[in-house]
């Protein structure tokens, strides 16, 4: 049996959305992009052309909600499935768009380069729980105008996962098209089999700018998935209540569901978030606190209730080093998300709010991925009735070490992680050097990179990425690409 956690009862979730769709028919959302507000206008939205508020009523939200795909898979650059995401399915990406690294030499936080965000994308290849990869960095050594391209390119030419990303810029998403495109070849090809998820993220409250409606419609026309990312503020830019933050997460993100089902009809959406409850004592919005792991899980319920497939940033930390904190809130969010469902969990590798990226955070946080994974996997009989045979036998030798019985069963029904994880006793400890999870995440991350093998992508496929980023970056004033390989990995 599959162990499950649920936050709502059927009432409230039902009156919660009851009442989303309430504030979607009487105060609306404001909306910043001419196009959406034309295609809304065009489907029975009321347009307040003073205020730039779009009301839609509650037949248009039901209709759109029935479109929408109760889930979708995700391929890799060589065309292979990699993704269900439908049901209670539960797959891990690391965060994305951290503006700073953790540096292992210095133990601090320092802007990332492209060496930075190309050992981190090699790194994901070799993560085996965790299914995605991330425009993880914000490449600091290249044009703001070129820096959401950039990130997808780098990942695209080093990983073969697919990619959780998005554009800070309206101008950005033709290039990043044409990139998914250079990998499958056509525009069918890449419908058929989709390679990224784009996140489009309204503001807090009940509002659409003009780069986050025009992302949107943009991706549903080319059937480019999309992962609505709200965010509330409890306290802040939200009620202070969790039910509160709930109905306004409700209503951000069924507003966005309109948009992508009017604009295409069927295109694949994820009922996603990343609200916070705002810390009020030092103007923060904790990822790591319970009430904000509480919103997460409790929005997904609402979202598979509705039939949609669900996304959350959860699984990741406040902590500034890699610590207990750190341990603390990202396992404690990664098991509620797994036992929740939720279909994609943003958020291993993360410290600070959503603003730092560790390398050796993801190593750590990969073993946590594996233990959630097999902990949702459930507890089942394999050979184990009747009972008799096996004690009989461990009486008999005085132990199971090599019974069949425990030969057969072993690996599947233990999870065994990596030596990131100590598991030996004190007197090996000391003997091997009494390291600390800091120095074995460290030692991982080095010994990945070396073991790092290459995308098996076509160097033709690497050759067409190439040109057209060069392209782009000379159109921003760029002579030439940053080296990609030269920057040494940090020491400690």
């Amino acid at each position: 049996m599959r162990p499950r956690l649920q936050l709502l009862s059927t009432d409230l979730l039902e009156r919660i959305v009851d009442e989303a769709l309430d504030l979607l028919a009487t105060l609306g959302v404001k909306v910043q992009n001419d196009n959406a507000v034309a295609l809304l206008a065009d489907h029975g939205a009321t347009v307040d052309r003073e205020s730039g508020r779009v009301t839609l009523p509650g037949s248009l939200v039901t209709e759109a909600i029935s479109k929408a795909p109760s889930g979708f898979a995700l391929y890799d650059c060589l065309g292979e499935q990699t993704h269900d995401l439908s049901g209670d399915r539960v797959h891990f990406t690391p965060g994305s768009s951290g503006i700073t690294v953790l540096d292992a030499g210095t133990s601090e936080m320092r802007t990332p380069v492209t060496g930075d965000l190309v050992r981190f994308t090699k790194l994901t290849s070799r993560m085996e729980h965790i299914e995605a990869q991330s425009t993880a960095f914000i490449c600091s050594d290249v044009p703001e105008a070129i820096q959401d391209s950039y990130r997808l390119f780098l990942c695209l030419l080093y990983c073969e996962k697919p990619v959780v990303t998005g554009a800070f810029t309206i101008e950005s998403y033709a290039l990043m098209r044409d990139l998914q495109l250079a990998v499958r070849g056509s525009a069918a090809a890449l419908r058929e089999k989709p390679l990224t998820i784009f996140s489009a993220c309204p503001t807090a409250p009940l509002k659409w700018s003009d780069v986050t409606a025009q992302n949107l419609l943009d991706c549903a026309a080319d059937s480019v998935p999309i992962e609505f990312v709200s965010m509330p503020l409890s306290g802040f830019m939200g009620p202070v209540t969790i039910v509160g933050s709930l109905v306004q997460h409700t209503a951000e993100t069924l507003s966005g569901v309109v948009l992508s089902q009017l604009a295409n009809p069927g295109c694949p959406v994820l009922y996603g978030g990343s609200p916070a409850a705002f810390d009020i004592r030092y103007e923060t919005t904790p990822m790591g606190a319970v009430e904000t792991q509480m919103i997460d899980c409790a929005y997904s319920e609402i979202g598979k209730h509705l039939g949609i497939p669900t996304q959350a940033y959860i699984g990741l930390s406040d902590a500034k080093a890699l610590d207990a904190q750190a341990g603390l809130e990202t396992s404690m969010g990664a098991t509620l998300a797994a036992l929740t469902g939720i279909n994609s969990i943003s958020g291993p590798g993360m410290l600070d709010f959503e603003s730092c990226v560790s390398p050796e955070k993801l190593v750590v946080d990969n073993e946590i991925c594996g233990m959630t994974q097999r902990m949702i996997r459930g507890i089942e009989p394999r050979d184990d009735f009747p009972a008799q045979p096996l004690f009989e036998e461990m009486l008999r030798d005085g132990h199971v070490l090599i019974a069949d019985h425990t030969r057969k069963h072993l690996r599947s029904e233990h999870y065994f992680p990596g030596p990131v994880i100590e598991r030996a006793n004190l007197s090996r400890w000391q003997a091997e050097g009494k390291t600390t999870l800091g120095e074995r995440a460290h030692r991982e991350v080095l010994r990945h990179l070396e073991e790092y093998e290459p995308s098996r992508v076509s160097d033709d496929v690497k050759r067409d990425l190439v040109e057209l980023m060069t392209e782009e970056a000379r159109r921003h004033g760029l002579d030439r690409l940053p080296d990609r390989e030269s920057q040494e990995v940090p020491a400690r």
